[in-house]
């Protein structure tokens, strides 16, 4: 089985390109401007449709599995047109490259396509997205489940593990950073998410390839907690002064984009793959567990 990730310089993409390397399975990847250190890379754009189907057709992959998007939900907000050509355009074109060659579609979805206002969600409820970002993925998952390809979306949240030097900082690595550099962390009471600890976004990844499964899988992790309770988790696993943690509400802020609460159910994905992911410690103790060793 051969694979492509499209988004392979990503956080979530290069942890999939990572563990399969590991497995030496046949996997290429894709980046934009930071090539990561494997082999079988391929500079790519997504909102370029005509290279997009030619690399597609070039690598003939059995799954595509797409985990790039523009995810600053502010920047979202604010530029719609760069949003709808990365976040839909860009899909679109990669849909049209799996139908040439027939692979199946993987793609990486999000909470923000619902608008938090059930207490849980699960695979079968309507979206409801509050933002424009959430508009834009839940366009792209509406052109994946009408493309008539084999396809898997796993939504997931706040997805947190060790990084790249070149990527993205998630909200587990903020606290650290903050509190290790001796500043004081204001954090937010009144948001809530489901972390995900991405190793085992991964491992789950593989099993439901493995297992050629088909539909919406919600992958993350089983806590339901807010960001200031998440913060002070982190504190307390890797040992660092929880006074130095303010709690505040998110009408401090200055922000452009709502932020809502979605509580994802992954009982369905357990369920299926019989594969358990890491609640909030324990994904915790791995990640210190990993800088020890």
């Amino acid at each position: 089985m051969k694979i492509l990730v499209i988004g392979g310089s990503g956080v979530i993409g290069f942890k999939i390109v990572e563990h399969f390397i590991k497995l030496q399975r046949d996997v290429e990847f894709t980046y934009l401007t930071n090539k990561p250190r494997f082999f079988k890379g391929h500079c790519l754009n997504i909102t370029q449709k005509k290279s997009t189907i030619e690399l597609i057709t070039k690598v003939n992959p059995d799954v595509v599995i797409h985990a790039t998007a523009l995810t600053n939900v502010d920047l979202c907000e604010t530029n719609n047109e760069l949003a709808h050509s990365i976040n839909v355009n860009g899909t679109e074109n990669v849909i049209e490259g799996c139908k040439v060659v027939g692979s199946k579609m993987i793609y990486i979805s999000t909470s923000f396509v619902f608008d938090g206002k059930k207490e849980q969600y699960f695979e079968e409820d309507q979206a409801s997205p509050a933002t424009y970002y959430g508009v834009t993925k839940f366009k792209a998952e509406q052109l994946v489940i009408k493309s008539g390809l084999s396809y898997l979306i796993l939504r997931t949240d706040q997805p947190y593990c060790w990084i790249e030097n070149w990527q993205h900082t998630n909200s587990v690595l903020r606290v650290l950073h903050t509190l290790q550099s001796g500043n004081n962390l204001k954090e937010i009471t009144n948001w809530h998410n489901t972390p995900t600890y991405v190793p085992d976004f991964v491992s789950v990844t593989k099993k439901l390839i493995d297992d050629d499964m088909f539909g919406i899988f919600h992958v993350t992790g089983p806590d339901f907690v807010s960001r200031y309770q998440m913060s002070l988790k982190v504190a307390e696993v890797f040992g660092l002064n929880k006074k130095m943690i303010e709690p505040v509400t998110s009408d401090t802020l200055n922000l452009v984009a709502k932020r809502v609460n979605v509580n994802l159910n992954n009982k369905k994905v357990v369920k299926k793959t019989g594969m358990q992911i890491k609640n909030l410690r324990n994904g915790l103790m791995k990640m210190l567990e990993d800088r020890i060793t």
